[in-house]
């Protein structure tokens, strides 16, 4: 049952002479590789950094923090009551945002966050250097979220052969013209 040792043969030597003239051809070509640091990498015009927040545009919905799959959204707010504008009219209701936050150590940068803000207050933005030697700092409130939207891209143009927006088309659309009275 014993088989013999097979004896080492010379027909290795090509194989490893091919594998050595593969490497020298590499060694030969010019590298690709960006050295991060010193030269900073040229990204796509909308790529995913940072989340940023238009406080502004918050109403406190709470949207984005339900639909966060990691949970990483942090909302508190209170309501205001704001005063009649007419006499006789009545007192109205707000939300007013005490506390917006998003922890990035779990964030999972999905996008969900900024794609169902019916407000358009939450925006990617690109950049990414916001690394941390405390995990507890990639807790950003709602400050340091508003000082991202000035590096948050402006949107693409319109393709100039695309329909007119609905907004816009009704915005421009004439008044009516007043009903003729009916007489009896």
């Amino acid at each position: 049952m014993n088989t013999p040792a097979k004896k080492p043969s010379a027909t290795g030597i090509p194989g490893i002479l091919k594998g050595l003239a593969t490497t020298a051809r590499t060694m030969a070509r010019p590298t690709h590789t960006a050295e991060y640091p010193d030269a900073p990498p040229h990204l796509p015009p909308r790529s995913r950094g940072v989340i940023a927040l238009l406080n502004e545009n918050c109403t406190s919905c709470m949207l984005c923090a339900r639909e966060c799959p990691d949970w990483c959204i942090y909302i508190d707010s209170h309501k205001e009551t704001i005063p009649a504008t007419t006499p006789g009219g009545r007192e109205r209701q707000r939300n007013v945002l005490d506390r917006f936050a998003i922890d990035f150590s779990l964030c999972m940068y999905c996008g969900i966050c900024v794609e169902v803000c019916p407000f358009d207050a939450l925006f990617w933005s690109p950049e990414f250097e916001y690394a941390e030697l405390d995990i507890r700092d990639l807790l950003h409130e709602k400050d340091r979220l508003g000082q991202w939207m000035a590096t948050v891209p402006p949107p693409a143009a319109l393709d100039e052969r695309s329909a007119e927006p609905a907004e816009v088309a009704a915005a421009n659309k004439p008044p009516r013209a007043p009903r003729p009275e009916r007489s009896a």
